[in-house]
């Protein structure tokens, strides 16, 4: 007989995780001690949120479970935000909250996580797959098999266990389960899709962020090269395609590139649309009279929006899309139709510099930026305008090396996601890109990696206001309202705050100069770049 603490750490052992992340409390001591004593390291978080984000990077990077702790009542509050943000971005994260006791249950308790305080269970029913309570201690083997069905089988995902204090402490026969291996469902109709690409004339591919969940490279750039498509990604998509590919026109969107609109006002006939929910975001400046498709050919593993977006045909090819993609590849070789026209060898769009001062203009921080950057970094963008600037501006070389969700849009997320994904491949060069209003929310993430020795490369991206919201009130309402700080944040000062390198930078020099001492540093580091402030931002086709 085994405690329930002890059991969920050792399966967490044999699956691979070496970090769990949270902030303490006697509610959940016990999976904390049960933790440590299998040499599984608990990660001291400034905020629950903040935990819940960093298990969602290192989900990312060690490609398994991420685990997050959140006592009970504001513990788990907390991380109501993380769980949203890991579901938007199709993270498996197994969110773990405690309770002060289940036999005291129904009397006063502070921190009450049952129905008779605050319930935690409904509270992150629809952020999370699965939301569940451990009564007695005899049901954690099924609760937990039923929580790794729904984080990993389908759309990988968020779930919760609420585990009260005396349930924790628990004797229970051992048993054993696995990490569910799934595999990889495809469509019965792929002959159909390739019968009307090469009935196409001017096809598209519109790749979306199912594609990175899926990690489906190698099969986008086979299936678009194979039958000559040219290649656009959504805001979310940045990094799964090469941007210097002949058949990439870059994103379409906030921050994409006048080759995408130019490809789609000439007329498309056939889009194929791979792991996208279409959403406003994703077709922001998009205009239906002019850039609709005749017929829309739709991947996705949830069929809950296909056919919703476009007013046109649409076809259904559900299941995983890397499966589908492969077994298009796999069918006989086709010959591809003579309407087909290659598409000459594109150079990435490069937006003019749009400073209206003697400060750096966005783009060309960006730029700078990359150009010391080693080619396998990986870059995790923020919510904000700087990150469309780069979603702009910013080369993919090799896929899968950049990392932004736009649907559900947790300001400060990118912080806690590169903390976590440093710590699960500290091998790997780990960037944030992320703005002053991003480091204000979740910037105290910087102690985390300072405490924990995961040297990665935080960017700030400075100009003193929300940038992406002050520019669109200006639009609408004719000025800004509460988006301009008074006394902006001093990022470099903030993060040497905190144990880590600071650098504040103004010109090009400035950031090669301190990406380079960065890249070679044993501590994190704060890159603060002070940008022009009335540079208009690639976000206003919204």
């Amino acid at each position: 007989m085994e405690s329930v603490a002890a059991l969920l750490a050792k399966h967490f052992k044999k699956w691979n995780i070496s970090h769990m992340f949270g902030v303490p409390g006697k509610a959940i001591l016990p999976i904390i001690q049960a933790a440590d004593q299998v040499g599984i390291q608990f990660v001291l978080s400034s905020h629950e949120g903040a935990a819940g984000f960093e298990a969602a990077g290192y989900a990312w990077g060690r490609q398994t479970l991420g685990v997050c702790l959140g006592t009970s009542g504001p513990g788990g509050t907390n991380l109501v935000t993380a769980a949203a943000q890991a579901k938007a971005s199709n993270m498996p994260v197994l969110i773990i909250t405690g309770h002060p006791t289940m036999k005291g249950t129904g009397v006063g308790l502070g921190q009450d996580a049952s129905p008779f305080g605050t319930d935690i269970v409904k509270v992150l029913e629809p952020v999370t797959k699965f939301s569940m309570r451990l009564e007695r201690g005899d049901l954690l083997e099924i609760y937990l098999k039923h929580a790794l069905d729904h984080a990993f089988i389908g759309v990988k995902g968020p779930v919760h266990l609420s585990i009260p204090f005396d349930v924790f402490m628990e004797r229970i026969p051992p048993f054993d389960l696995d990490i569910p291996q799934v595999p990889l469902t495809s469509s019965d109709n792929l002959d159909k899709v390739i019968a009307a690409i090469k009935a196409a004339e001017r096809p598209v591919i519109l790749a979306g962020k199912g594609v990175h969940s899926a990690q489906a490279y190698a099969e986008l750039q086979e299936v678009a090269e194979r039958w000559d498509i040219p290649v656009m990604t959504t805001t979310s998509a940045k990094g799964t395609f090469p941007t210097g590919h002949r058949l990439s026109l870059g994103g379409l969107g906030l921050g994409g590139t006048p080759h995408a609109d130019q490809y789609l006002e000439d007329g498309v006939d056939l889009m194929l649309v791979l792991g996208t929910k279409l959403s406003d975001m994703t077709l922001s400046g998009f205009n239906m009279q002019t850039m609709l498709p005749a017929e829309v050919i739709q991947f996705d593993y949830d069929p809950m929006f296909v056919g919703k977006a476009f007013p046109c045909p649409t076809v259904s090819v559900l299941g995983d899309i890397k499966a589908n993609l492969r077994g298009m590849l796999n069918r006989p070789a086709e010959e591809l139709s003579d309407e087909h026209v290659p598409l000459s060898v594109r150079v990435p769009y490069i937006a003019p510099s749009d400073s209206q001062g003697p400060l750096i203009a966005t783009g060309d921080a960006i730029r700078a930026l990359q150009a010391e950057l080693p080619r396998e970094a990986v870059l995790f963008g923020d919510c904000g305008s700087h990150t469309f600037y780069a979603i702009r501006d910013y080369t993919i070389h090799e896929a899968g090396t950049f990392i932004f969700d736009s649907l559900f849009g947790a300001m400060g997320h990118a912080i806690g996601y590169s903390v976590g994904a440093k710590l699960a491949r500290p091998d790997l060069p780990i960037v944030c890109l992320t703005g002053d209003g991003c480091m204000l929310m979740h910037g105290t993430e910087i102690s985390t990696a300072v405490n924990y020795d995961a040297p990665l490369i935080f960017v700030v991206i400075n100009n003193g206001r929300l940038d992406m919201v002050e520019k669109g009130m200006v639009k609408y309402l004719g000025k800004a309202i509460g988006a301009v700080y008074n006394k902006p944040i001093d990022a470099a000062m903030f993060g040497e705050a905190l144990g880590a390198r600071g650098y504040r930078c103004y010109t090009v020099e400035d950031i090669r100069h301190a990406v380079k001492e960065a890249l070679t540093s044993s501590y994190p580091s704060v890159i603060d770049i002070i940008v022009d402030p009335f540079e208009t931002p690639p976000t206003m086709k919204r």
